[in-house]
C-alpha cells in the first residue's frame, strides 16, 4: 500500500516538475518580445508569432498575458537577489561592498536593460490594474529584502546601525537605478559611472 502510494506520489511530483519546467521554457520564449514591446503592445498571440510556440500552447500553460508577464519577471528578479545576496555575502570591507554593490547594478543595466524596463511597465500598470498589484507587491518586497541584506551588511562591517528603514533605503536605491536606466535608454554615456558613484555615495549615508 505504501509502496503504490509513493510511486503515485513520485509521478505527481513529476508531472508537476515538468509542467513548471515547460512554463519556465516559455517564459524563456517570451521575455524577448516582452522586453522590446512592453506591456500594453503585447498580446500572448504576438509572443506566439515571435517564437516557435503556438498561441494555443501559451494559453494551456498560463491564463492570460497577465500571468505570462508576471511569471517572467518573477522568474528574472529572483535570479537578480540571488547575484546581489552573493556580493553581500563575499565583501570583507565596506569600499569593497559599497564599489561591488555600486559594479553589479551597473552590469545588469547593460545587459538586462530592457528587462528592467519591463518590470517598471509591470509596476506603473499595477497602478491601473489590480490583477497585478499583488505579484508587483510581493516582488517589490523581495527587492527591499535584498537592498536592506546589503545595508546590513554594509552596516556590520563599519560597525554602525542603519540609519533608515529599509522601505527608504529601497526606494533611494530604486530611484537612483530607475534614473540610470532611463538616461542609459536615452543613450547617456554618463549613466552607468553615474550610477556607479551613486551607489558608492548613497550606502554610507544609509548607516
Amino acid at each position: 500500500m505504501t509502496s503504490t502510494t509513493d510511486r503515485t506520489d513520485r509521478i505527481s511530483r513529476r508531472q508537476v516538475d515538468k509542467f513548471e519546467e515547460r512554463r519556465r521554457q516559455l517564459a524563456d520564449a517570451a521575455l524577448q518580445t516582452l522586453s522590446e514591446l512592453g506591456y500594453a503592445r503585447t498580446s500572448l498571440r504576438e509572443i506566439a508569432q515571435n517564437s516557435d510556440f503556438s498561441h494555443g500552447v501559451l494559453h494551456y500553460y498560463f491564463r492570460d498575458k497577465v500571468e505570462l508577464i508576471t511569471y517572467c519577471v518573477r522568474q528574472y528578479k529572483a535570479t537578480c537577489v540571488l547575484r546581489y545576496d552573493s556580493i553581500a555575502a563575499t565583501a570583507a570591507e565596506p569600499g569593497a561592498l559599497a564599489a561591488a554593490f555600486g559594479d553589479g547594478l551597473a552590469a545588469t543595466l547593460v545587459s538586462d536593460a530592457l528587462m528592467h524596463r519591463l518590470w517598471y511597465d509591470l509596476r506603473s500598470q499595477s497602478l491601473f490594474e489590480e490583477s497585478f498589484r499583488a505579484d508587483v507587491a510581493e516582488i517589490d518586497s523581495s527587492l527591499e529584502r535584498m537592498i536592506w541584506r546589503i545595508v546590513t551588511a554594509y552596516s556590520g562591517l563599519v560597525g554602525a546601525p542603519p540609519s533608515c528603514t529599509s522601505a527608504f533605503a529601497y526606494a533611494a536605491f530604486d530611484g537612483l537605478f530607475q534614473q540610470a536606466l532611463l538616461r542609459h535608454l536615452s543613450g547617456s554615456e554618463d549613466a552607468l559611472d553615474d550610477l556607479r558613484a551613486g551607489a558608492r555615495s548613497l550606502l554610507p549615508r544609509l548607516v
